[in-house]
């Protein structure tokens, strides 16, 4: 179970404050798998990064009764100087698992051969991929966190890689952003969408994903609505202008 208590978190941007959760206050039980949908910066991959406690929120806690992976595939918190044998011993630490056993298990896996010796720094963003994806094959979770689900490598290989995390979702759940409906259908039950810093939680995700479509769709219309203002306002600042360079030049004795 992950528990939600008003939960707030805000960002500063240029001219205010952008609010991309307030109060949110849930439950999410062991035995389902959410989507969370919303359009570009709704705060998707903030929530998701609360959840793993890479991020603190500004108010509220979030209480954690299960095993709760760091982002699938997540590579940016190898450090470039290390190995990759030394990096994924590192995490073994850190998540309390066997350091030899699951360098075996990333090793065999990732197919990263002697490169698994050498810095992250030269890795390419294929081998961080396939390193960090390993990585969370290789721990057992109870919950898997996924921002954007991405298969790399050769086609062998991400088929490989889709097998093992339909094998591991048979005992455990998701908690999965993504832009693709079907990869959602394919591995999610319920639903959130998050507008404008309030959430809305379904239990059906079809009932989600249909609000989340309602939401883009207004936002098209709200946009075009609104570039149609912007060009009445230029083309109005354009005649002010034009009104103004006339008397000037009528005053001067030029026309």
């Amino acid at each position: 179970m992950i528990q939600l208590e008003n939960v707030s978190k805000s960002f500063h941007i240029k001219g205010g404050v952008k609010t991309v959760l307030h109060q949110l206050s849930m439950t999410i039980p062991r035995g389902r798998s959410l989507a969370l949908l919303g359009r570009n910066g709704a705060g998707k991959s903030t929530l998701l990064s609360m959840i793993a406690g890479a991020m603190k929120p500004d108010t509220g806690r979030i209480i954690r009764g299960c095993k709760v992976s760091f982002p699938l595939g997540f590579s940016g918190s190898f450090h470039k100087d290390m190995t990759g044998r030394q990096n994924l011993r590192f995490v073994a630490r850190i998540y309390g698992v066997d350091v030899e056993e699951l360098t075996d298990y990333v090793l065999d896996f990732s197919e990263l051969g002697p490169y698994l010796d050498q810095p992250v720094g030269v890795y390419s963003s294929g081998m961080k991929a396939r390193l960090a994806f390993g990585v969370s094959m290789g721990i057992k979770f109870d919950t898997y966190l996924v921002d954007e689900l991405t298969a790399v490598g050769d086609q062998s290989f991400k088929v490989k890689s889709r097998a093992v995390f339909q094998e591991k979702l048979a005992a455990s759940d998701v908690i999965m952003v993504s832009h693709s409906m079907k990869q959602l259908r394919q591995y999610c039950d319920c639903g959130m969408v998050l507008e404008n810093g309030r959430v809305e939680v379904y239990d059906d995700l079809e009932d989600a994903i249909s609000r989340h479509m309602k939401n883009m769709e207004l936002g098209r219309v709200g946009g075009a609505d609104g570039g149609d203002r912007r060009q009445r306002k230029r083309r109005e600042q354009a005649r002010v202008k034009a009104r103004m360079k006339k008397r000037r030049g009528a005053r001067r004795g030029l026309i």
